[in-house]
């Protein structure tokens, strides 16, 4: 069975920084590509970023491009979003989720096998 548990969201004020952790297990990490999502109160669930280990490759979405950073520790089986200057708007609960399907397609939450529970995140003042 496929588990994908995200932890470090919290409250933070605009600005700030949250580092957030997806552990993954009853999967082969790294056959796999990582990615995470948000879903904001009102909204459809938004791409993020994702991280294609095989591929060599991240991807991001554009209302977070040069302020957060994914990354993976094959070792731990874990993948990190390090999320710098937020804004209120990046309020929303952030899923991460897996797919082994790599390029366009690893930005499109359809093509993803599995979820997590999700972590709330809170930007405000």
């Amino acid at each position: 069975q496929v588990w994908l548990v995200e932890s470090g969201g919290g409250l933070v004020q605009p600005g700030g920084s949250l580092r957030l952790s997806c552990a993954a297990s009853g999967l082969t990490f790294n056959t796999y590509i990582m990615g995470w999502f948000r879903q904001g109160p009102g909204k459809e669930r938004e791409f993020v970023a994702a991280d294609s280990v095989s591929e060599g490759t991240t991807y991001y979405g554009t209302a977070v491009r040069g302020r957060f950073n994914i990354s993976s520790d094959n070792s731990k089986n874990t993948v990190y979003l390090q999320a710098n200057s937020l804004k209120p708007e990046d309020t929303a609960v952030y899923y991460c989720g897996a797919t082994r399907y790599g390029g366009r397609y690893s930005s499109e939450a359809q093509f993803y096998e599995y979820w997590g529970q999700g972590t709330q995140v809170t930007v405000s003042s």
